[in-house]
């Protein structure tokens, strides 16, 4: 069976068993949060390009992760789903090394979470992916209310926000893909929570955790040492080297990218006219040159279209032609900060132990890896300019020349034709 119709067929079979076995309780642990884990999944291996076996895996883990709530105590749903899973590829007939990795991808989601290799921590950020989504609100109180439901016990509002803040603070993703992606909201969603259980303790609620019985400190002592954390984190920020900031990053990338492109169209439009003035010319010295004894009238016409083409030829290639430098720097040059190592020009001629140590002094200086960016850009726009200032010339001449041109073919046929 194919890769693509035995996942198909796996989420074809999870879904008949809730159909099957419907638990009114399971608000959170239900299909809807199945096919979320199953979509996540699908993103995270995407972007890591997996190959077809190992697809398989993670997708068939992903839709029986939480089957075992289906089946018996919540506390052993990893097995439960793990044995759902090896019945339904021993069905389909699995190779037991394949069925042994999806069993491992779903026993790593076991809390607290202990994936070994890519394919398992993919499946545990895909069973977490919400704590770092918009979604997070509305699935942690649907979790909220199959807690309740399950345990038939009543959970005081700041208490499970309290805990949730300890879990979303605790957690961090496997892969460098969520890390990146969902970094922004989970911060978000921590401050939410924050602000939140700030709130109910200034209400007056009593704040219970009840994550593995462990007593925490009241919320404002914590507060106390979120702040001390954070002025030390500000601290250790201040000793590094400061990194440019994302908004600085894309506005670099986004100019540097237009001013290529800009430079592209420079050159197509120059071949254009090379191209188009190469063959009016051949066809002047192929056809038109050889009438001119029997037409002398048309001699200063086509001297005019002849001159026009050569020099709109000449203009276009000044235009694209490259210049090259001399292509070495010295370690002064570094230490002033006078050259740019991001521009091939200035360090093609060097080797590349010289080039790597004067890159590494450039990274390590975010001033000089920030004029480094500006003199790549100002050179590109400079050499935009002068592109285009060509260019400009080239399409004037040939334009007003062409005009010129037909006018004398005109007058040289009208008011001086040859007599015979």
């Amino acid at each position: 069976m194919q890769t693509g119709s035995l996942i198909e067929a796996a989420g074809q079979y999870v879904k008949t068993q809730y159909q099957q076995h419907p638990h009114p309780n399971l608000v959170y642990h239900n299909l809807l949060h199945t096919q979320q884990v199953v979509q996540a999944a699908d993103q995270i291996a995407s972007h890591y390009r997996l190959q077809e076996q190992d697809l398989m895996v993670v997708m068939i883990a992903a839709w029986f992760h939480d089957t075992g709530y289906l089946m018996g105590q919540s506390k052993e749903h990893e097995e439960n789903g793990a044995a759902m899973a090896r019945e339904f590829m021993n069905s389909r007939q699995v190779p037991a090394p394949v069925q042994q990795q999806v069993v491992d991808c779903i026993m790593a989601t076991k809390m607290p979470q202990s994936p070994h290799n890519l394919l398992q921590e993919i499946v545990c950020d895909a069973d977490l992916f919400h704590l770092g989504s918009k979604h997070y609100k509305e699935r942690s109180k649907l979790m909220r209310q199959e807690t309740e439901a399950v345990t038939g016990q009543h959970i005081p509002g700041v208490t499970w926000t309290a805990n949730n803040l300890l879990f979303l603070e605790g957690h961090q993703y496997f892969t460098d893909y969520c890390r990146v992606l969902n970094k922004q909201q989970k911060d978000e969603n921590i401050r939410w929570l924050r602000r939140k259980l700030e709130k109910k303790s200034e209400d007056g609620e009593p704040l219970q955790i009840i994550h593995n019985n462990e007593a925490v400190a009241t919320h404002k002592e914590k507060d106390k040492k979120e702040k001390d954390k954070e002025k030390d984190k500000e601290q250790e920020k201040e000793k590094k080297p400061k990194k440019p900031d994302r908004g600085i990053e894309t506005m670099f990338r986004m100019t540097s990218t237009n001013h290529i492109r800009l430079s592209s169209m420079a050159d197509s439009k120059a071949h254009i006219m090379i191209s188009t003035n190469s063959i009016i010319i051949s066809i002047l010295l192929s056809v038109l040159l050889r009438k001119l004894e029997d037409n002398p009238n048309l001699i200063i016409p086509s001297f005019i279209l002849l001159a026009t083409s050569v020099v709109t030829i000449i203009y276009s290639v000044l235009a694209t032609r490259p210049n090259i430098t001399q292509g070495r720097f010295t370690r002064e040059d570094i230490e002033k900060k006078k050259t740019n190592l991001l521009f091939f020009g200035n360090f093609h001629g060097m080797g590349l132990e010289e080039y790597s140590w004067g890159m590494q002094q450039m990274m390590q200086d975010a001033d000089f890896l920030y004029g480094s960016m500006i003199q790549d850009i100002y050179h590109l726009g400079v050499v935009l300019g002068q592109k285009y200032r060509l260019l400009r010339i080239a399409y004037n001449i040939f334009m007003f020349g062409l005009i010129i041109s037909v006018m004398a073919f005109i007058i040289a046929v009208i008011f001086f034709p040859v007599k015979e």
